[in-house]
């Protein structure tokens, strides 16, 4: 029986200063899932206008598996500016399609036969896709790899949207930024202003612990940046140093280090293996433009 890795959530289009490049974390996920020889799958809703159809072209271009219903809603979009290092800020239009994703028999079937799932936060912010979402993941496997990669966006989370999420998962990707957000609103951990808890790696290790533990994970991947990236499961940790790049932009650099390292979970690899793997590859998207570049065969190998 075919297996699937499915990334569900948004698909659209991020606006950047040098054009429109397809994008939306799940999307991402799914598209370099597949680079691997995996059988990506992303699942989302277009609007039945011109965007829309380009997205399904782009994947299919790609040999990107989609399953993408039209709604009445128009296909999304995102205005992307970057700062003087490249880091990108997002205005994330409302009311558009991924904010409508419907429960089909189809999505029903690949949810059977998925083997990983990657879901966000940011496709949650609207009950019908949230409801989506939650079919989707109460359909799979039990024994399926349940990626919560987090993606806090402006103020479209809540408290209970991110714990409902993380009891569904069995592993969360987090950034330092978002990890002192989910410290203060899930475990009562104080914020410092102007310092974050991942700037202390005994402080980070307590909170990270505290989540595999609250919420039975097994494993946490935290990304920090410059810094470098832990990944933590309840008796072991990994901590990768980032390389120096000449950063183009960082759009969907972090959903390149979730998908190789989900991938090389499942093609059997380690847990350090797979962490050093990601780190590479993410590192590279940041030398691209856009959230989507095709990866050199060496790092595909």
């Amino acid at each position: 029986m075919e297996k699937y890795v499915v990334g569900i959530g948004e698909a659209l289009f991020d606006c950047l200063p040098e054009g429109r490049k397809l994008g939306g974390a799940p999307a991402n996920f799914a598209y370099h899932v597949s680079q691997f020889g995996l059988n990506g799958c992303a699942i989302s809703a277009i609007g039945d206008d011109e965007l829309g159809e380009e997205i399904i072209e782009k994947f299919e271009a790609v040999g990107l598996n989609h399953i993408l219903p039209k709604v009445e809603q128009p296909t999304g979009t995102v205005k992307v500016t970057l700062d003087s290092k490249g880091i990108p800020q997002y205005e994330i239009c409302l009311g558009v399609a991924w904010d409508n994703i419907p429960l089909t028999k189809e999505m029903l079937d690949v949810a059977k036969r998925a083997e990983a799932i990657c879901f966000g936060s940011l496709a949650q912010r609207s009950q019908k896709s949230r409801e989506t979402i939650h079919a989707f993941m109460d359909a799979a496997p039990k024994e399926a790899l349940r990626v919560f990669d987090i993606n806090l966006r402006q103020n479209w989370y809540t408290a209970e949207v991110i714990s409902e999420s993380l009891n569904r998962a069995n592993v969360l990707k987090i950034n330092d930024e978002e990890l002192d957000v989910v410290a203060t609103m899930l475990l009562g951990v104080p914020s410092v202003p102007g310092k974050l808890i991942a700037e202390d790696p005994e402080k980070t290790r307590l909170v990270c612990r505290d989540l595999i533990a609250k919420y039975d994970l097994k494993m946490l991947i935290l990304t920090c940046g410059a810094i470098g990236s832990y990944v933590f499961t309840d008796t072991e940790e990994s901590y990768v140093a980032t390389p120096k790049v000449k950063v183009a932009d960082t759009v969907g650099a972090g959903d390149s280090f979730t998908a190789t390292f989900v991938a090389q979970i499942l093609l059997g690899k380690s847990m350090r293996i797979a962490h050093e793997r990601a780190v590479a590859v993410s590192a590279f998207v940041c030398t691209q433009n856009g959230a989507m570049p095709v990866l050199p065969e060496e790092l595909k190998k």
